[in-house]
């Protein structure tokens, strides 16, 4: 494999900002230098120079909770598509949910996905198992080495996912030796919320009943239950998309990341958008948990600064623009967000809202540190050469002629940002380049330090 040399970035790696060279050799970082890397470092002929003069170099992005819609849901996104999406948007490790079609409850038919990830994934990828109330035998069979961890729906969700008996709860938390990822909701409260809704407007009520049907109560409840459940079996629990300011007070930020049994994730959608949206947006904003207050938004992002929410992920979730315009009963929750989520933090960044340090830790470093990812996630000599570069002062408009996702549309169309992805690396195989891809080498299975 050729080397690479990336001269005169500003690099943005654990909690520093300095200018220097990189070199890229056999898909790893071979030098990390403040100063020139000389010509006697490396083969020139072989070496390709990329000068970075102006641009910021930061660690792949990885995300930890992206649903690619591969198998069986591929003519909304399959694994290609929304991993080329991924890489122009920064992003150089995804991790997928299991509801997909059919859900992921077997041994087999999770080293299924990671079949057609080698054959189709640009970026790098792992799999959660997905878990029922009787699976729990096809569970304890992971490798923690080889993946991510276990996800446990504790609120509607696609297929025969949702784990609502307590006996099965308890042995899931009390036995899995796997990070398990928990979404919390209550489903007695949600079910509650839009029988009463229903009853007041019928089978097409406006979006802005989201959040007042999948409330702060229900995320609450569940959420707080999950903790309490944590805590007294020793699980290593981590709960996805928290939503309101209120469940923020059930983590701790008193002890460093690495010591943590119970962390948490907070998506772009709920530090961008707020129920003021729903009368321009509508359902093309239906998320599930729901997007809510401005002073939930507020307390999210401050909880994030706090420590008490630790990582960032999209819950990337596209549907066809179709699907997305039913009423509001028969709409599936979720949007695509990969190709855009560094872009949004970056926009808030340059908004005074969080530091550039800030975003690299909370979308690069945490989610390494947090599944303890093999070699990913920092700009380290020996790690993979996980890279991107960006442009801060480079305005363009999200339309859909720019749009890469399989379903074409975008929450943020008509949106003007004024970053720009210029340069993806993958296992040091430069991938994008000024919105034009190179997909000869494939994306890697994730390994875990575990």
């Amino acid at each position: 494999m050729p080397g690479v040399l990336i001269r005169n970035a500003t690099i943005v790696n654990e909690g520093k900002k300095f200018r220097g060279d990189i070199l890229i050799q056999n898909g790893l970082i071979k030098k990390v230098s403040p100063s020139p890397i000389p010509t006697t470092d490396y083969s020139l002929p072989d070496t390709q120079i990329i000068d970075a003069k102006g641009k910021y170099l930061l660690p792949g992005v990885i995300d930890t909770h992206v649903h690619f819609r591969e198998p069986g849901l591929v003519y909304k996104a399959d694994i290609y598509t929304e991993s080329k999406a991924a890489v122009a948007g920064g992003i150089t490790t995804f991790m997928d949910m299991p509801n997909t079609f059919p859900p992921v409850l077997t041994q087999e038919l999770l080293e299924e996905k990671y079949t057609i990830a080698s054959q189709k994934s640009i970026a790098n990828y792992s799999f959660y198992m997905g878990t029922s109330n009787d699976n729990f035998d096809e569970v304890v069979k992971i490798d923690p080495k080889n993946v991510c961890g276990v996800k446990i729906y504790l609120g509607s969700s696609t297929g025969n996912m949702l784990v609502d008996n307590p006996a099965s709860i308890e042995k899931l938390f009390g036995e899995s030796n796997l990070l398990i990822a928990v979404h919390c909701e209550e489903e007695s409260i949600i079910k509650e919320n839009a029988k009463r809704i229903k009853e007041q407007y019928g089978d097409n009520p406006p979006p802005a009943c989201h959040p007042v049907i999948r409330n702060e109560e229900c995320c609450y409840v569940s959420s707080s239950h999950a903790v309490e459940l944590a805590k007294k079996m020793g699980t290593r629990l981590h709960i996805v998309h928290v939503s309101t300011e209120k469940e923020t007070s059930l983590f701790d930020n008193t002890i460093p990341l690495e010591q943590k049994k119970i962390t948490s994730e907070v998506c772009p959608h709920h530090l961008w958008f707020s129920d003021k949206d729903y009368a321009e947006k509508g359902n093309m904003i239906k998320w599930n948990p729901a997007i809510k207050t401005e002073h939930d938004k507020t307390g999210l992002l401050q909880a994030l600064l706090d420590n008490k929410i630790d990582t960032i992920a999209t819950d990337h979730a596209p549907h066809t623009h179709d699907e997305k315009e039913q009423a509001y009963f028969s709409c599936p929750s979720g949007g695509p967000m990969v190709q855009h989520s560094l872009i949004v933090m970056l926009e808030l960044h340059k908004q005074g809202n969080i530091s550039l340090e800030e975003v690299v830790r909370k979308m690069c470093h945490a989610p390494a540190t947090c599944f303890h990812v093999e070699k990913r996630g920092f700009i380290r000599e020996g790690y993979w050469a996980d890279l991107v570069l960006v442009d801060i002062n480079s305005p363009w408009k999200v339309e859909k002629s720019n749009i890469l996702y399989k379903c074409q549309w975008s929450p943020l169309e008509g949106e003007t940002f004024h970053s720009k992805v210029t340069h993806t690396f993958v296992n040091g195989n430069l991938v994008y380049a000024n919105g034009r891809f190179t997909e000869t080498a494939k994306g890697q299975r994730v390994l875990f330090d575990r």
